[in-house]
This record gives C-alpha cells, sequence and structure tokens, in this order.
C-alpha cells in the first residue's frame, strides 16, 4: 500500500491513474477504523480498478466542546486494516496542508445541514462538506463510499454533488453492526461498559418503530413510543431527536411515505450516539 501525504502528490498519481483509464474507488475516513469502514473499502475494491482510502481527523467539523484532541487515533493499526480491505493508496494529509494560513473558504449545503445532527452541532456540516469537496478534488474518484450510519451526512454529500456538478458517485453502503445490533462506530470504544450494555436499546428502538411502520401507526404515535423505550435506559442521559423523517428532505414525518428514515441521536452518559434504519411500507 502506497502511502501519499501531500495533496499535489495526491492529485497527480489520481490524474495519471485516469489517464491509464482506471477507475478510483475513495473511502474518507477520519482514522480509528471498524469493521464498518473496511466494508466500505472492500466495496469498493469490488467495483473499481484502485481503491484510495484517507485518514484526516478534520478539526472544522468538531464544535468548541466536542471531542477533537480526544478523537481516537490509531495509524499504525488502521494502515494494517486498511492493506487487508484491499487499499491501494493511502492518503494522509495534515492540517496545514489541507487548511494552510489564511484558509477562508466553505462549502454550505444550506437547509439539510441545520436538520437532525446539524440541529445540536451548530457549523459540523460546513466542515464536513468543505473537507470532502477537497478531497474529491485532491483524489478525483471515481466513486465515493460512504456508511448509512451516517446518513445524513451522505444525503448531503449526495446534494452537494448534484448543486455542484462534481463528476463523483456517492455510494452509500448498509451499516455494519455489533452481535446485539448496535452500529459500529469510532465513538464507541469511549462507552463504559455498563454505558456498552445499555446502548443496545437504540437499534430495539428502531427494530420498533419499523414494525409499527409496517402495522400502519402514524408517525406521531410511533415517535412517542420511541421516546418512551430510549427514555426507559437510565444511561441514556439526553434524547436529542428520535422519530420519523423524510429521506430525502429529512423532515419529520406526519404521514408515512414509500420510503421512511427512522432516525435517534442520544447521549449515553457522555458518548453521543448516532442510529438509523430506512424502511418501506
Amino acid at each position: 500500500m502506497e502511502i501519499i501525504r501531500t495533496p499535489r502528490m495526491m492529485k497527480e498519481t489520481s490524474r495519471r491513474l485516469l489517464t491509464q483509464g482506471r477507475t478510483i474507488g475513495f473511502v474518507p475516513t477520519m482514522g480509528a477504523l471498524h469493521e464498518g469502514h473496511l466494508y466500505l473499502g472492500k466495496s469498493a475494491r469490488s467495483e473499481n480498478d484502485m481503491v484510495v482510502a484517507s485518514i484526516f481527523v478534520n478539526p472544522t467539523q468538531f464544535g468548541p466542546a466536542e471531542d477533537f484532541e480526544r478523537y481516537p487515533r490509531d495509524f499504525e493499526g488502521d494502515m494494517q486494516k486498511l492493506e487487508t480491505a484491499g487499499v491501494d493508496i493511502l492518503f494522509v494529509p495534515d492540517v496545514p496542508a489541507m487548511y494552510p494560513e489564511g484558509f477562508s473558504t466553505s462549502v454550505e449545503v444550506k437547509a439539510l445541514s441545520e436538520k437532525l445532527c446539524g440541529a445540536f452541532r451548530p457549523g459540523h456540516f460546513n466542515g464536513v462538506t468543505t473537507i470532502v469537496c477537497k478531497f474529491f478534488n485532491m483524489v478525483l474518484p471515481t466513486r465515493a463510499y460512504f456508511g448509512q450510519k451516517d446518513f445524513q451526512q451522505a444525503r448531503i454529500i449526495q446534494k452537494m454533488i448534484s448543486d455542484l456538478n462534481l463528476n463523483v458517485e456517492s455510494i452509500t453502503c448498509a451499516t455494519v453492526r455489533e452481535s446485539d445490533g448496535l452500529a459500529m462506530s469510532s465513538r464507541n470504544r469511549y462507552l463504559l461498559p455498563a454505558e456498552r450494555k445499555a446502548a443496545a436499546v437504540l437499534y430495539k428502538t428502531l427494530q420498533t418503530a419499523a414494525q409499527m411502520i409496517e402495522t400502519g401507526i402514524e408517525p406521531r404515535v410511533i415517535s412517542e413510543r420511541m421516546q418512551e423505550m430510549l427514555m426507559a435506559e437510565p444511561l441514556v442521559t439526553e434524547i436529542q431527536y428520535a422519530g420519523i423523517y423524510d429521506p430525502e428532505t429529512l423532515d419529520e414525518r406526519r404521514a408515512t411515505g414509500n420510503r421512511n428514515l427512522i432516525a435517534v441521536a442520544v447521549k449515553m452518559g457522555n458518548t453521543r450516539l448516532i442510529d438509523n434504519m430506512v424502511v418501506g411500507l
């Protein structure tokens, strides 16, 4: 696996590959990799001639009181995992390379960025779309791979690609889960043992909501039941949202549609957890 550290070298390498007629699959990450990330890498490997992954803990998507400094980092372990997933090139730029002195430009996807997680993490998605747009301009991917666990992020990136006429296909891959249903996440390692056990309530809540949708129960009643299930877990310290949403607009549903996004965000102790499920009628 080749390691590239500068944007200039990354872009030159990608241009050469594209000139040779090769397709490039891209998996952007912040490191602290788990099986969910590796599934993205394996998906990219199966659909492209070359696979590029990046590791970059992006400071602009963290708020002032969030966990940028303590965000888990394991570069050596991550490299080994990416090699097993079939990644050809690992791009690991540093912060000055991505945000040089005087940097003052951002990419904003309005409306979508202000809902759900955006209401609780102001500026977060502007940081995401800005860095992903920069990565697209450096890696020049044919396809880029994102996990459904971060459904809102994936939807916002799809909108950015469409609005800016970017020449990349965004692929959203299924959430990879632990044996009890908990969505794999780098932040799961923050959970204390009791919190980790209690976190299974998120998936149970999603499953219950999905069953209620199938039986024709209206979204308001389903949302109330979701809140009840989450509040019944003593280690859930905050419920930020829990309900049924339109997967295109992210607006809360008043009536179920052909496709429905069931989404939750809670604090389990001091750790923020999100999860979702998309179901049809």
